[in-house]
């Protein structure tokens, strides 16, 4: 089950996690668990912006500014994505002391 997520969270990737890009979408590779994971082109540029937003809001931001798509789809759309990785060991909320800090 996905932990519950808000868009003031930060996600920050797993150390034991390596990503590629291949032409458009990308393929996430948990090499402790031996967790595959694949994600279409909007899953790439959320999984992109996760690496480097200071929040979920940002990562938000983003997605609506390059995307035509409604805010609240969008969201909820990004929230489970988001807890889809958190369940699968993919990426952990930062704490709350590194939230804000860029990786």
């Amino acid at each position: 089950m996905a932990p519950e997520l808000a868009l003031d969270d930060q996600l920050v990737v797993t150390p034991d996690v390596v990503s590629r890009d291949l032409d458009g979408e990308t393929v996430i590779l948990n090499l402790d668990t031996g967790l595959y994971f694949g994600l279409d082109a909007v899953g790439t540029t959320i999984w992109n912006r996760l690496r480097g937003a200071s929040s979920l809001r940002d990562v938000l931001n983003d997605v609506l500014a390059e995307y035509d798509v409604a805010a609240d789809v969008a969201a909820a759309d990004l929230l489970r994505l988001a807890g889809e990785l958190v369940s699968k060991g993919l990426a952990q909320v930062a704490p709350t002391g590194d939230r804000g800090s860029k990786t």
